[in-house]
């Protein structure tokens, strides 16, 4: 796939057309408000994988709703901490998987925690153990149109408070030094963690590769690749829901969570990514308010973006930010 966005001069000066609902922060700070309500009961449970490298927990604790949540916790094997901490969240379609699955960060002497997302983890590649019981109204297959009429049903109001307390989960753990507590994932975990930069004050850092959930409007209409292409099918039967459907989706754009977002940030996009284009992650980028910021680009990359470069420039950054 040749380049087939903006030059990367325009990339770095884009702004997103994408509108700020007038009540965005009230929404969100009424939503954590509501969250919080319910205990978050984190449960850590001994795993009994034979690995001697790392000591794993299989995790439970209250997100949106108070619905369980699952999520693995993955710590350097007998550390006593106090440790910092990444909490990684997943790519669409997936679950948490395997703790084997997850050794990475353990080994570079974090403490390491993965969130189950609610209602995934039967694509194909990796599993999920936390269904999702809220339904929703008519949607196209997915879950991008979950609940889209309405920003308050909508499916990833619900994946973002989980994701939030995922935060306030880990920071519970006796292991965990609560105040170096950074987020990060790729694709749709790279959208959960700018939202979870916006709405979590004092992390200490994020870090988004190749982030999906920014800019919908651009991205609605810039590529036929799913998850993206969900909303224009769906809009494609439903032909006179589009500014209803463009209204909820602000609550969620990344954008607007970057707008608040101060911890020191990493970035990543790939100049040939048909599924998350990188205007789309320029866009959350150059409206992210941090000033310690910046951006790895990827100029002969689709969607795999930086792959194992960009996990090697993660571990370099984060021991730099994190120690």
């Amino acid at each position: 796939m040749p380049h087939f966005d903006l030059p990367l001069p325009e990339l770095r000066a884009y702004r997103s057309a994408s509108t700020e609902p007038d009540d965005f922060d009230a929404f969100w700070e009424k939503t954590l408000a509501e969250v919080r309500e319910h205990d978050l009961d984190p449960h850590y449970v001994a795993h009994d994988l034979p690995l001697v490298g790392v000591d794993v927990f299989d995790v439970s604790y209250a997100g949106f709703g108070g619905h369980p949540v699952k999520g693995w916790l993955v710590l350097p094997a007998g550390a006593s901490g106090p440790l910092p901490a990444v909490v990684e969240y997943i790519g669409y379609g997936g679950g948490r998987g395997l703790p084997h699955m997850h050794l990475l960060w353990a080994n570079a002497g974090f403490a390491h925690f993965v969130m189950d997302t609610r209602g995934q983890g039967s694509g194909g590649w990796a599993q999920g153990d936390t269904p999702d019981p809220l339904g929703s109204g008519p949607a196209y297959p997915g879950y991008m149109t979950r609940g889209i009429e309405d920003p308050h049903a909508y499916y990833y109001r619900r994946v973002y408070t989980d994701a939030v307390r995922a935060v306030e989960a880990v920071r519970a753990h006796p292991s965990v030094d609560g105040t170096r507590v950074a987020a990060l994932g790729g694709s749709q975990g790279g959208g959960i963690t700018i939202a979870v930069g916006g709405l979590v004050p004092d992390l200490a850092a994020i870090a988004p590769d190749v982030p999906f959930l920014c800019d919908f409007p651009r991205a609605a209409t810039i590529t036929d690749r799913h998850p993206y292409r969900e909303i224009a099918l769906y809009l494609k039967a439903r032909r006179t829901g589009e500014d209803e459907v463009f209204r909820t989706l602000s609550y969620f754009d990344g954008v607007h969570f970057a707008a608040r977002g101060r911890a020191p940030a990493l970035f990543s996009a790939a100049l040939e990514d048909m599924t998350c284009p990188p205007s789309t992650v320029f866009a959350a980028f150059n409206s992210y308010a941090g000033r310690d910021k910046t951006i790895e680009v990827y100029s002969f990359n689709d969607h795999e973006g930086g792959g194992p470069y960009q996990q090697a420039a993660q571990l370099k950054w984060f021991t730099g930010h994190l120690g």
